[in-house]
């Protein structure tokens, strides 16, 4: 395994000072991150494994937003394999052929 000498940063290492800028959009701002080699986040956040805060349902909403959840630990294994298999098997919402009124 290869260790990155760079610097993880949390919210108190960072303060984006408000000013003008040449950007033209705020969808022109890349936000996203290398969580790991291979795995890029949109959205640079991951959720606490923390019983209270991340189950199944969670981790759905932070990668449908473009971020991770990680589940916690304080189940059986087989209830973990469970709420992974929600997880892998959840698809963003789309209607494919909506109904209309003309």
């Amino acid at each position: 395994m290869k260790i990155r000498p760079e610097p993880g940063l949390t919210f108190d290492d960072v303060l984006l000072v408000p000013k003008r800028s040449s950007i033209r959009s705020r969808a022109a701002v890349d936000t996203s991150a290398e969580l790991v080699p291979g795995i890029r986040l949109a959205l640079p956040i991951l959720s606490a494994n923390m019983d209270t805060v991340t189950e199944a349902e969670m981790a759905i909403a932070m990668a449908q937003a473009g971020g991770i959840g990680i589940l916690h630990r304080f189940m059986s294994i087989e209830a973990q394999a469970e709420q992974v298999r929600q997880v892998k098997r959840s698809e963003s919402f789309v209607v494919e052929n909506p109904v209309t009124v003309p």
